[in-house]
């Protein structure tokens, strides 16, 4: 059967509403336990997992790798600041798409330069500022589904509807899974960008 256009954008919407935008002061302002820490992220997240009763969000054990890998600061006095907070919430997102390291390499300055008033800049100031372009963002990525789902319906006239339905749909998935690949392709480049421009620049000081 062919997806409704009017009920796939609905669901779309739907889906893209649980996606959970952390303000930074939506984060307690007092330093938390790990116990407190794990809570307040599965409660906050739980909605964006594909199997709410079994994905992990962030568990203790990978938490003491990322601040073993150096992707986190350690934790000072067994407490989590409301900067570690944010780094894990960027951790969470960036950890479905890119390998620990390219995380590592990407995070490595922000955090030597922003982590706990490091620099000018507030970690929490520019946090806020990229969730906030993020959700508005969300209209075009919405447009932009939708238009790949159309374009899918064009292909496949020349054979029987049941048939056509189930290619559409095969075809619709291909054509998200192609910008994803694409995107993620650019995003390596940055990365790698990212690393020999950071590399530059300590060899300059």
């Amino acid at each position: 059967m062919t997806i409704d256009i009017n009920d796939l954008i609905k669901s779309i919407t739907e889906s893209l509403k649980r996606i959970e935008y952390i303000k930074a002061d939506d984060i307690p302002n007092i330093d938390l336990y790990m116990d407190q820490v794990t809570s307040f992220l599965d409660e906050r997240l739980r909605s964006t997992t594909r199997n709410k009763g079994e994905d992990k969000i962030l568990t203790k054990t990978m938490i003491n790798n990322y601040a073993k890998n150096d992707l986190l600061p350690p934790p000072y006095k067994k407490k989590y600041s409301k900067d570690h907070m944010i780094t894990l919430i960027l951790i969470y997102y960036l950890k479905y798409f890119l390998s620990i390291g390219d995380i590592e390499t990407i995070l490595k300055p922000i955090n030597e330069n922003y982590f706990g008033h490091a620099g000018k800049s507030d970690l929490a100031d520019i946090y806020d500022e990229l969730i906030d372009k993020e959700a508005q963002m969300l209209e075009g990525i919405i447009d932009d589904i939708i238009s790949k789902y159309k374009e899918a319906q064009t292909m496949y006239d020349n054979v029987g509807e049941k048939e056509a339905d189930n290619l559409r749909l095969f075809a619709f998935i291909t054509l998200l899974s192609q910008d994803v690949y694409i995107k993620k392709l650019l995003i390596e480049k940055l990365v790698d960008g990212f690393e020999k421009r950071s590399s530059g620049d300590n060899d300059k000081s």
